[in-house]
């Protein structure tokens, strides 16, 4: 009669202490990745009245990835690049990278287009003849949502500055970053 009343006081604990943990026990939150944002020129220099090829690129970590700029998904938001330059500086039309299909847990494995590792978005700046200054600063903003494969974060805001040495036209440039804009 003690034993029954000890293993129903025993069960009692247990069964309390188990709908009771995950009340106070909460998984540690998954960390937002550090995703590294840079821009790049395709010469060390650029020549007033040319066309210089330039470039952002996103380090996306392992186990990470972001929206695509046109990421199929209804509420997924899409990656942007928004170009500021000075004035009469014309900036091209932005390349985006080819996106991944993936069907990811955390839609329901709907495929959504992503971007993973590196993504690179490529664009032409085209320095003005009379462009008076001996320096070119580019200011791009890079809209974008990061996720995993089963939470997606807050879409995120950022800024990068990145500029250029500039030079006359007949002065000579050297090829630069080969890796992003390939070794032509």
């Amino acid at each position: 009669m003690k034993t029954r009343f000890l293993y129903r006081t025993f069960c009692t604990v247990v069964l309390i202490l188990m709908v009771g943990m995950p009340a106070t026990f909460h998984a540690a939150p998954v960390p937002e990745p550090n995703i590294d944002i840079k821009g790049y020129y395709s010469s060390d220099k650029a020549q007033r009245g040319r066309m210089v090829r330039a470039a952002v690129v996103m380090e996306i970590p392992g186990g990470y990835h972001v929206n695509a700029n046109r990421p199929l998904g209804k509420y997924a938001i899409p990656t942007s690049v928004k170009i500021d330059a000075p004035r009469g500086v014309l900036i091209g039309p932005i390349a985006f990278p080819r996106a991944l299909i993936r069907k990811l847990k955390a839609v329901n494995n709907e495929s959504l287009a992503v971007y993973e590792g590196r993504a690179v978005m490529r664009f032409n700046v085209t320095v003005p003849a009379n462009y008076g200054d001996g320096w070119l600063n580019l200011k791009a903003r890079l809209r974008y949502q990061s996720c995993n494969d089963e939470v997606c974060f807050s879409p995120k805001n950022q800024d990068i500055d990145f500029g250029i040495s500039i030079v006359g036209a007949n002065e000579r440039v050297q090829r630069a970053n080969g890796w992003v804009f390939g070794g032509r």
